[in-house]
């Protein structure tokens, strides 16, 4: 059998749901006697909600396409564009978490390569018009042909791979680096995806070179189309770096020309990059960074033969498995929160209020004033205070209009719509009333006192608390129903999660009103009960008490803040105690310990590091402050590594399980989602809870078997 028989045979007799993109083609006339252009349009045949992607059934689609045009010689060039809004956004990935034997792994990466390397190997010129979203394997068609339009419109660029576990399968470590240069390549293949999964727009990938041209919306395909006919008549000259003189261009066969130290230093410093972020824990970067150096010298047939050696590998690995579970939890959970009531019980938000002009209110205020677009009024003690937090949002606006993500008009609007006051009277037509003051409950008892006293019968009122009680909280007010939890995590402006808490006595109405201020603020909401410290930063406690504990009983500190560095995780245990600061994490462990006291202890020794006034046991250079560390010496019953690791993990899952069995939320999937977003719990583990249950630690299971192996 030939290749494509035998990859048919493998890759399309069981029937993994695949939503198959077709690829149809029309011949356009193009201008000025430019010729005929065969024009692709990928279309799966549903609108942009369902986004073309590619699987098997779709990979022979495009083959069959191209066989076609390619037996054809009245053609000047052929075009690939997708349907509205949407261009392609990568492999079917639903249908690779499936596959169950190395054979598969290995067709699939090797039938990618073959459809999309025809696009640059044909007789004829051929054309990416970008029209829309463009993302994995999308990209790489895009990357195959010999040059690419692009819409300004675009909202999605990227190669989002290695945040799931995998690498860029189809060309892209190959093409991207001789396109754009390595260490821009690197950026959009690995520090993007490392970096929350960060995605560009049409206008910033052009500014990268990913594509050659740049057009507006309205008239896309028709300006593409014009602009194809002069470079085809030689009215337009396509030009591009050194580094990009490319591997589409059939006259360059020596690939020495590309600087060898350029290259070397772009993958190193990627590589230091990897090691400080994962510590050595996911291989998928690491395997992106050896196919990217590799391209330097490669063959396309070497490199493209490493892309699938790489692919097989991953594709077989529990990551990938682990890395789809965690975005399909973003993608999908976090959009339809468990629990949430019927938004259309949620009431207008005209005006906001928030108590208190410190550093958390000021990010609050700007973000209200950013997303609702309506007035708001911050209100503290003194004018001093006052000032300060006003002069905050202020500044940050200031940054904003620097860095070109408002306008002028803009930023004069927003800054118009945070005000101050020294009294909260300025709250008594405002219909969303947060504060965000001393984490101390009488103070926070006081403080909704006196706005309860000013404000209208159906304003809300929200605390930002991170751990006290809102059924104390709001055991004086006449009207406790209104009280709602809405805890930020830090920075407000970045951290995605919001964890929206609900009183025994808070009303549908006003949890609706939550959730859709939550969504209109662009963060993900989960539901949690009235319990202490909520979701996270209630395992974020027993994860450090627990490593505290090690360090007060003699294990070494440097031993205890890196038995967990095979994780992953976002930073060690002391940085993250460093990051929220001593004093709130002392005060937080009291807080559980006085609700959990057999589960959370009280550190004597970090209560010895608040009274010292340091930051943390960390230097401003990053290495450990000897004085610091000497406050925790004393113990005499030292741990290994991997004993500090194990009952880290041990106690986890037994808070984990306790929570559950309380319904602090309504299933694992949101512990697990709230860990992600608010903890930066690594992709590639899945979550926690299945990680857990991987590890033989949670008993019973957290989750049904199979649960963290296939989206739902």
């Amino acid at each position: 059998m030939s290749n494509l028989e035998t990859w048919r045979s493998l890759l399309t007799e069981r029937d993994t749901g695949e939503i198959v993109t077709k690829a149809l083609v029309r011949d356009v006339e193009l201008p000025g006697g430019a010729g005929t252009m065969a024009l692709i349009t990928l279309d799966n045949g549903f609108d942009h909600t369902k986004p073309n992607t590619f699987g098997p059934r779709g990979l022979f689609a495009l083959n069959g396409a191209l066989s076609e045009i390619a037996a054809r010689t009245d053609l000047a060039a052929v075009g690939v564009t997708g349907k509205p809004f949407v261009f392609a956004v990568g492999a079917d990935l639903k249908g690779a978490a499936t596959m169950a034997a190395r054979e598969e792994a290995r067709a699939i990466g090797a039938l990618g390569h073959h459809v999309f390397r025809r696009l640059g190997e044909l007789p004829i010129p051929s054309f990416a018009f970008v029209n829309g979203a463009a993302m994995g394997g999308g990209l790489e068609v895009a990357l195959h042909c010999t040059y690419r339009t692009i819409s300004s419109g675009v909202p999605a660029i990227a190669l989002p791979e290695c945040f799931l576990g995998l690498v860029p399968g189809w060309g892209g470590t190959q093409l991207l680096p001789h396109l754009i240069g390595p260490a821009r390549a690197i950026k959009l293949i690995i520090e993007n995806p490392l970096s929350q999964n960060r995605i560009l727009k049409g206008a910033q990938a052009f500014e990268l070179g990913v594509a050659d041209a740049m057009f507006e919306p309205a008239d896309f395909l028709e300006e593409s189309l014009r602009w194809a006919a002069r470079v085809l008549t030689g009215d337009a000259v396509v030009a591009r770096d050194s580094h990009a003189d490319n591997v589409q261009d059939k006259n360059v066969q020596d690939k020495d020309i590309w600087d060898k130290d350029v290259w070397d230093k772009a993958v190193a410093d990627a590589r230091f990059l990897v090691d400080m972020k994962l510590r050595g824990a996911s291989p998928a970067p690491y395997r992106a960074l050896d196919l990217i150096s590799l391209a330097r010298t490669a063959s396309r047939d070497e490199g493209f033969a490493a892309e699938d050696e790489a692919l097989t590998d991953l594709l077989m690995g529990d990551e990938l498995r682990a890395g789809l579970y965690a975005f399909d939890l973003v993608q999908r959970r976090a959009k339809r929160p468990a629990g949430a009531p019927d938004p259309a019980l949620a009431r207008k938000v005209t005006k906001v209020g928030v108590v208190g002009a410190g550093l958390m209110a000021s990010q609050m205020a700007l973000l209200f004033a950013r997303r609702l677009e309506v007035p708001v009024v911050l209100t503290d003690l003194d004018e001093s205070r006052l000032g300060k937090g006003v002069g905050h949002v202020h500044a940050e606006v200031d940054k904003l209009l620097a860095k070109g993500r408002v306008s002028a008009d803009q930023a004069n609007r927003l800054k118009g719509l945070v005000t101050g006051s020294l009294t909260k009277d300025a709250f008594a037509d405002a219909d969303f009333v947060i504060e965000a003051v001393f984490e101390e409950l009488s103070v926070k008892r006081q403080v909704f006192a006196e706005v309860e006293a000013v404000v209208s019968a159906d304003c809300v009122l929200a605390t930002n608390t991170s751990s006290l009680s809102l059924a104390e909280m709001g055991a004086a007010l006449e009207r406790p129903e209104r009280l709602v939890g809405f805890h930020f995590f830090n920075p407000v402006a970045v951290m995605p999660l919001l964890e929206i808490v609900k009183a025994p006595a808070t009303d549908d109405a006003t949890l609706a009103t939550a959730f859709a201020v939550g969504r209109t603020l662009k963060k993900s909401s989960v539901l949690v009960k009235d319990a202490p410290a909520f979701v996270v930063n209630r395992l974020l406690t027993r994860f450090m008490g627990e490593v505290i504990a090690a360090v007060d009983e003699g294990t070494p500190l440097e031993v205890a803040e890196h038995s967990l560095d095979d994780l992953g995780l976002p930073m060690t245990p002391f940085a993250l105690l460093q990051l929220v600061g001593p004093a709130v994490g002392l005060h937080v462990a009291e807080t559980l310990h006085a609700a959990f006291p057999e589960r959370f202890g009280v550190s004597a020794n970090m209560a010895k590091l608040v009274a010292s006034g340091k930051p943390g046991v960390y230097l401003p250079d990053f290495s450990l402050d000897p004085e610091a560390v000497a406050l925790f010496a004393g113990g005499s019953a030292a741990s290994s590594a991997a004993e500090v690791r194990l009952r880290v993990l041990r106690a986890l899952a037994e808070e984990i399980r306790i929570m559950l069995d309380e319904g602090v939320v309504a299933a694992a999937q949101d512990i697990d989602l709230c860990m992600i977003l608010g903890a930066g719990w690594p992709f590639h583990l899945g979550g926690i809870t299945p990680y857990l249950d991987r590890s033989g630690l949670a008993q019973p299971r957290f989750l049904p078997a199979g649960t963290a192996s296939v989206p739902a």
